[in-house]
């Protein structure tokens, strides 16, 4: 289970953008070394409003101000500790919410619209923000990091739980998925190396850029950011990708480089240490009708072979399927977000999800289509096991109990933290605020 912290401090997953024309700026508080002004406040306020966030308490500017003077105390400590990140994880997390904002307005020219400034300026805004956000979420991890928690406080934990409060868990599901994905022809692989090959040229003889013909024609996500990839270390890359990426020089192009997911043109932008940024291009070649066809019958044999008890469905996994996730764990299919084995109906992506509901636990499907990272492939799955709705029960949702135990001693460490820091660190507050509510006393003093 991918373990999640509840974490104290309000993470800004949406950079300040706006401008207030009609508020005459001044420090609203000091810790530390930092400031924070009262810009920063109305800013955020205003943020929040756009979101549809804002509390229906008349303290919430209060609310605001402290989740940003925790930030600072946090930004204090980071400081002492020596916690910084470097340029290129700032920029990768800026390109980052960059094609977010992008996705959510539909386009770049929208965006700028919205906003009333150019692309490079809104980066150029947003970069502070996410600095500041990446130091606190590592000195927050820091913290907490040796935090544990055994199977005998689980139990002791879930025994003091009102059994009136447990939580209601959902439909919930085990699959097990073979994956086939059909053979491509030599005649459709040469076709593909020879429009990257085409598009190589028109590069290198200056009748194009590499962004231009990524934003045109790649067939990755990155397309729409010119194909850069932002920096990535070479385990995260596929392992041919990776190879042609770190052997480049700056500005200079890979031959054409055949990965799991297709076929790609690299251009190093930029190499520092063990991480890489290239851009790329990427086509993928298409499956004819004959090809797709003998994928379908072949999983239907294998179907078959286990229906008649030939093998088991670990079995078949191991042998036929082609995807290296699951192929070695039996066909176990992990939530994409979670990681979590045991998924619920609305985390199972949408044509599994239409096979699914049509199963029982112990049932194999017939084969059909699935789409992964936008490549075409062939599946069987099998309902492993089902989870009906039910009141959490230590025996089936141990997990959940062992993750919230976890998060409430992160709480508690984190909270503890802070009272420390208060007593030990200069603060200043405003007139102006000194009378809110603040959800820690040690502010004003």
């Amino acid at each position: 289970m991918k373990k999640y912290l509840f974490l104290l401090v309000f993470s800004f997953h949406f950079c300040v953008l706006f401008s207030q024309k009609n508020v005459i700026d001044k420090v609203v508080a000091i810790v530390g070394e930092e400031i924070i002004l009262k810009s920063d406040i109305e800013n955020a306020f205003l943020q929040e409003q756009g979101r549809g966030l804002i509390s229906s308490s008349a303290n919430y500017r209060t609310e605001l101000l402290e989740q940003q003077l925790i930030q600072k105390l946090l930004l204090a400590q980071a400081q002492v500790d020596s916690i910084s990140v470097t340029e290129e994880e700032v920029e990768n997390a800026v390109s980052n919410q960059i094609e977010y904002f992008i996705s959510n307005a539909g386009s770049q020219e929208r965006l700028e619209s919205f906003f009333g400034k150019p692309l490079q300026e809104i980066k150029d805004e947003m970069r502070g923000q996410i600095r500041e956000r990446l130091i606190t979420e590592q000195m927050q991890q820091k913290i907490v990091e040796k935090i544990r928690v055994t199977p005998s406080e689980v139990r002791a934990y879930f025994k003091k739980l009102p059994k009136d409060s447990l939580p209601d868990m959902p439909d919930r599901y085990e699959l097990q998925q073979i994956v086939l994905r059909p053979n491509i022809s030599d005649a459709e692989k040469e076709r593909i190396r020879e429009q990257l090959r085409e598009y190589r040229d028109q590069i290198q003889k200056g009748e194009k850029t590499f962004n231009t013909i990524a934003v045109l024609y790649s067939e990755d996500g990155s397309a729409t950011r010119g194909g850069e990839l932002g920096y990535m270390t070479r385990k995260s890359l596929d392992p041919a990708f990776a190879e042609a990426a770190f052997s480049l020089k700056p500005g200079k192009i890979s031959k054409i480089v055949e990965s799991e997911y297709g076929f790609h043109i690299i251009q190093l932008i930029d190499r520092q240490g063990e991480k890489v940024n290239v851009r790329h291009i990427l086509l993928q070649p298409k499956v004819s009708p004959t090809e797709k066809e003998e994928a379908m019958h072949r999983l239907d044999t294998i179907r078959q072979y286990i229906q008649d008890g030939k093998m088991t469905f670990e079995e078949a996994a191991f042998y036929f399927s082609t995807d290296k996730k699951t192929r070695n764990n039996g066909g176990l299919y992990a939530a994409p977000q979670t990681a979590e084995a045991k998924i619920a109906r609305t985390e199972i992506p949408a044509e599994m999800g239409r096979v699914v509901n049509h199963l029982k636990p112990g049932e194999i499907s017939e084969p059909f289509v699935s789409y992964s990272e936008g490549r075409e492939e062939y599946k069987i799955i099998k309902v492993k096991a089902f989870y009906p709705q039910h009141k959490a029960n230590l025996d089936d949702d141990w997990l959940n109990f062992e993750l919230m135990l976890q998060n409430e001693k992160q709480m508690d460490k984190l909270e503890k933290w802070i009272k420390e820091k208060q007593a030990t660190t200069y603060v200043h507050i405003d007139e102006e605020y000194k009378n809110g509510k603040f959800r820690y006393d040690g502010w004003i003093k």
